[in-house]
This record gives C-alpha cells, structure tokens and sequence, in this order.
C-alpha cells in the first residue's frame, strides 16, 4: 500500500510539473496558433539567470535578499525573454501561416540556444538553489520529498493564481474570448498586441517558475534543458486538445503521470525505453480522440 501512495504521489508531482508546461504552451497556441518551440529555451534562459547570483550579484542583500532575488531574476528573464520575441520575431509573422510560425519558433530557438553557447559555454553548470529542500518528511510510512511537495504547492498556486486571472480580470476574460475565437474577440474591442502580449508574458512566468523546479531537482543547467519539457508540453497539449487552456493542463499532467507510472511499474531493463510506452499512450488517446481529451469550438483564425 505505501509503495502504491509512493508512485502515486511522484506520479502527480512530475505531472503538476508538466501541466504548468504546458500550459505554457497552450496559452500562446490559444492565441496565436503558434506551437512555441522557444518556451524551452525561456525555461533555459531563466535558469542560466541563476548564475548571476552565484558569482556574487546582489550579494550585500544578505540571505533573505538573495532567495528573493533568485526568484526575480528568473522571472524578470523568462517574461522579458517572451515578450521580446514576440515583439521581434512573431509579431511580424502574424499573419503568416502555421507552418511560417512553426519554422519562425524553431530559429528562435536555435538561437537562444546559441546565444547560450557563445556566451557562457555548452558545457553543463552546477547550480544549487534546492539544498534546503533536500530532505525527507514521512506521512503514514510514506517518504516524501520536501522538493516534491513544495513543487505541488507552487504548481497548485500557479494554477489557482492563472485561474483567477482568466475568470476574474478583464485581461483574462479578453484572453479567454481570444483563446475561443479571435477573430470575433477583436470586432468586440479586445486590443490584439495587449492580449498576445499577456499571452506570452504570462507564458513567460510559467516557464521562470517550470525552471526553478527543474534546477531545484536537478542541480545542473544545459543549454538545451528546456528542450524534453517542451516536447511534453507539446504532446500534452495535442493530448488535451489544441487550443483548450484547460485542456493542456490535463494532457501535460497525464503525460507526465503516464511517464512516471512508467518508471515504476516497467522492469529495469525496460525502463530505458519509457518514452516508447508514453508515445504509444498518446498514440491509443488520438486513435480513440483524434482532436484531443477536450476539444475546442474556436476557430482556425488568428490575428
């Protein structure tokens, strides 16, 4: 029994992981039609931003400044990263067609990438912002990690915090209607630059705090660490159903569940191919719901 509540709790902490990524993804799809392969590279960039106070940056801010500044800096980098290439590379591309925006998303990537490359180097760098969070609590004769159960606090937050955005405030409602039916949202007044633009900022935040938990567990920074998160976003996006918000949390929290339900119950020597197993879950869901879990009535237009 507590090995079966061991594997379903790591089982919704990896997915609580994946569903923040994919909503991600998902929120910029809703708006936008654009599958943005850069989301990977804002993880990447927000958490190459730790680096700064580990080489001493903000360090007169004593122990307390410093945790809070590694906060900020992620998100400061990971929203203005988004924005900014949204204001560059996208924008001009709106109008273009999906596969333009497809190609367009791939190139910034590449680049971010490479920026990383000339700048600091590809070899990978030790970072540790998750020691504190190193240890063990047990509930009931279940060992849980303290790193996991403040990864469900903060995606349990983000969630609550999105989701009273998106029911509660004008930008959210514009962006829900936006989501649904763009096309129809601008003839009522929505404002096309500020609803993309908090698209991609909030995009962005999700992508700074999906970093945060990724380097907190991991301790290590690549440049192409965002890469796998954002192909599971992706899928779970499709899974979902393109284009639902709601849909995408889902899809991102079952690949990630399916992932680890598969790290535990596959013999060892099988565990090496868990991705295969996942990929032929998501074959079996679009086989028996092609457009996805909850699929979505807006339209195929964009701005």
């Amino acid at each position: 029994m507590n090995q079966i509540l061991q594997i379903a709790f790591d089982t919704i902490s990896l997915g609580a992981l994946y569903a923040l990524a994919a909503l991600g993804v998902g929120l910029v799809f809703g708006v936008m039609r654009l599958v943005n392969f850069a989301f990977g590279d804002y993880i990447t960039w927000a958490g190459y931003a730790l680096l700064l106070p580990a080489i001493g940056f903000g360090a007169s801010l004593g122990g307390a400044g410093l945790a809070v500044l590694s906060v900020a800096l992620p998100v400061a980098v990971a929203i203005g990263l988004a924005l900014l290439t949204e204001r560059i590379a996208f924008h001009p591309l709106r109008r273009a067609d999906s596969s333009t925006l497809l190609i367009a998303s791939f190139a910034v990537s590449y680049l971010l990438q490479n920026l990383i490359l000339m700048t600091v180097g590809g070899r990978p760098q030790s970072v540790d912002i998750g020691g504190a969070l190193a240890g063990l609590v047990v509930l009931g004769g279940v060992r849980l990690a303290i790193l996991d159960l403040v990864t469900l606090g903060v995606a349990a937050a983000l969630m609550a915090a999105l989701y009273f955005v998106l029911s509660h405030t004008l930008i959210g409602i514009q962006l829900r209607a936006a989501s649904e039916n763009f096309g129809m949202a601008r003839l009522l007044g929505v404002r096309a630059n500020r609803i993309i633009a908090a698209a991609f900022a909030l995009s962005g935040l999700l992508a700074a705090f999906v970093s945060l938990l990724l380097v907190a567990k991991t301790g290590s920074l690549d440049y192409r660490m965002g890469m796998p998160l954002v192909l599971a976003a992706f899928i779970g996006t499709v899974v979902g159903g393109l284009g639902n918000i709601v849909g995408a949390a889902v899809g991102g929290f079952l690949i990630g569940a399916v992932a680890m339900i598969c790290q535990h119950v596959l013999p060892a020597d099988l565990r090496g191919g868990r991705d295969a197993f996942v990929f032929a879950f998501v074959v079996l869901v679009l086989l028996v719901r092609p457009r996805g879990l909850l699929t979505s009535t807006k339209s195929l237009e964009r701005v």
